[in-house]
């Protein structure tokens, strides 16, 4: 499909720069097939779900990934800033570069200082090889739990570029880009939908009899690159590892074995559950890297209601929510929260879309 279609004008007055407060108090755009729009707070979930229906949520979380410091050639020093993005093994991480073009194999890179620093070997890497789009392998010299606690001391997190180009980072963004759940550290990027969950929320949840699960979908900065290609069959995902338990895999299936529906929070955990499901909606125990991409015209197999928050445009998460609701609606969606002031992207707000049945 053209790129294009994909494409809305957003005032940068609607982009969220800090989260509602408390979480649960962000509204919520309800989106039901043949049904008017209802503007509504998340707060009120529990009101648009039945007992026995199941949230699943991805209990990922994000590491202070952004890293900044600098490479040396002789007496000349340059400023390079590294964006974690997946983990390939003990020493070694996949990143972006900026800027890229300048960095070759075999450099080296002091992170945690700056250019005038005569202190050195406190988080340093080599670059082992470069790829496409200002991707490249970094090579640390520690490893394992030494090295997360140095990159826990000297990154920062790795605010959406959205937000990061309006305000820098602080101490609150280590709680407010976390979910109250995150356990399995891993993520560059929040999941973002469960940034709505409260501890009152969940409470209130559990009382209407509402199941919830966890999956583990480690998310990476490829969320936010940009589609370049005019159309979508032209544009290449990045991998991001992920893992469906055969405990969380059973109690699904039972779920929709008992008529109980799937709702998603976040298109992580939609991602994911898809990746997982066999050709007639079954959920299987999984573990891996996916590079899912869903467009309009995908079969959905294994989830029936999406929580998640709203996007940019020209996205590849943007195309996703068409393929799940339908891309006419989510324009008529989009437009309608867009004039009603709805707050947008990663600490906006959000929507509950149910799919349309055949």
């Amino acid at each position: 499909m053209r790129v294009d279609l994909f494409d809305f004008d957003l005032p940068e007055e609607r982009i969220a720069l800090r989260p509602a407060s408390p979480r649960d108090a962000a509204r919520m755009l309800v989106v039901r097939p043949k049904a008017a729009m209802e503007d509504r707070i998340v707060r009120d979930l529990p009101g648009f779900l039945r007992p026995g229906d199941a949230l699943v949520f991805n209990d990922t979380k994000v590491i202070p990934a952004r890293l900044s410091g600098i490479r040396r050639r002789g007496e000349t020093a340059a400023h390079v800033e590294a964006t974690l993005h997946m983990r390939t093994g003990p020493d070694r991480w996949k990143a972006f570069l900026k800027p890229a073009k300048r960095v070759v194999e075999g450099e080296r890179i002091q992170f945690g200082h700056d250019a005038e620093s005569c202190f050195l070997g406190s988080l340093d890497a080599t670059v082992a090889e470069k790829g496409e789009g200002g991707e490249a392998l970094l090579v640390f010299d520690f490893s394992g739990p030494v090295l997360d606690e140095a990159i826990a001391a000297a990154g920062h997190i790795p605010l959406p570029p959205y937000i990061a180009a309006r305000r820098p980072d602080d101490a609150r963004d280590r709680a407010d880009y976390q979910t109250i759940y995150a356990r399995e550290e891993g993520a560059v990027a929040a999941p973002t939908a469960g940034l709505h969950f409260t501890p009152e929320l969940f409470a209130a949840l559990d009382e209407a009899g509402i199941e919830r699960h966890f999956v583990t979908l480690h998310v990476g900065a490829g969320t936010f690159l940009p589609v370049k290609a005019d159309d979508t069959e032209a544009h290449r995902m990045h991998s991001e590892r992920g893992e469906v338990s055969a405990a969380t895999a059973d109690a699904l299936n039972a779920v929709r074995g008992r008529g109980g529906r799937i709702v998603a929070v976040g298109t992580t955990s939609l991602r994911l559950l898809e990746s997982a499901a066999d050709s007639a909606g079954r959920v299987g125990a999984w573990s891996g890297e996916t590079d899912i991409f869903i467009t309009p015209g995908y079969d959905f197999r294994a989830v029936d209601v999406l929580m998640t928050n709203f996007h940019l445009p020209r996205s590849t998460l943007f195309m996703l929510v068409s393929a799940f609701s339908g891309l006419d609606t989510m324009k008529a969606v989009y437009g309608h929260a867009i004039e009603q002031g709805y707050r947008f992207y990663s600490y906006g707000d959000a929507c509950l879309l149910f799919r349309p049945r055949s």
